[in-house]
């Protein structure tokens, strides 16, 4: 152990230096949050709602908190009451268990309510289908504005999932949205 610690006192702490800063992706920031403040009025307050995933496309929200994403950073932030949310973002399989909680979350919403289904469960219910124990995805039960393909989504598509969300704020839900070059289904 004294070894270890003497051959750390001699190297002392490397790392790398900290990036520059890219000038257009300091404009692209500041455009999104202009986009985000002039649709919402505020911070876009998002709610998340897993109706029985298998945890694949959390981790990937969950990755859009860390430095390389900052969701917060763009003026979005998750919220723990529906009370306060402007988006519901849902994930997972509808399990029958879920389906009065997931639709008490959305009348609990002020209007007005953005939903985005986040990955091919919440489409279609995915690998798990229509069962005894499932009803498919969300698509059948709430009126959802984009859908976010993927198994898991990456980060960078649930991002611009989001964001297209609110670019589209009033409109009806999204026909046609290509998201991270997939296309998303006819959900009209």
């Amino acid at each position: 152990m004294y070894a270890i610690l003497r051959q750390i006192y001699r190297t002392g702490i490397r790392s790398e230096p900290a990036p520059a800063s890219d000038a257009t992706l300091d404009r692209r920031v500041q455009e999104i949050q202009a986009d985000i403040l002039r649709s919402v009025g505020r911070a876009l307050a998002i709610r998340h709602l897993d109706t029985g995933s298998c945890n694949g496309c959390e981790l990937e929200i969950g990755a859009l908190g860390n430095p390389y994403y900052n969701i917060e950073g763009l003026g979005a932030h998750f919220v723990a009451s529906p009370r306060h949310a402007d988006l519901l973002l849902v994930t997972g399989p509808l399990s029958r268990h879920m389906l009065t909680a997931m639709r008490r979350t959305w009348e609990a919403m002020p209007e007005p309510r953005l939903v985005v289904a986040v990955g091919d469960c919440a489409k279609d219910g995915g690998v798990f289908g229509e069962s005894y124990a499932c009803c498919g995805g969300v698509l059948n039960h709430l009126p959802v504005d984009v859908l976010v393909p993927g198994c898991p989504p990456s980060p960078l598509a649930i991002l611009q999932g989001i964001l297209s969300a609110v670019a589209g704020r009033g409109e009806t839900p999204v026909q046609s949205q290509s998201i991270s070059g997939q296309t998303a289904e006819n959900l009209g």
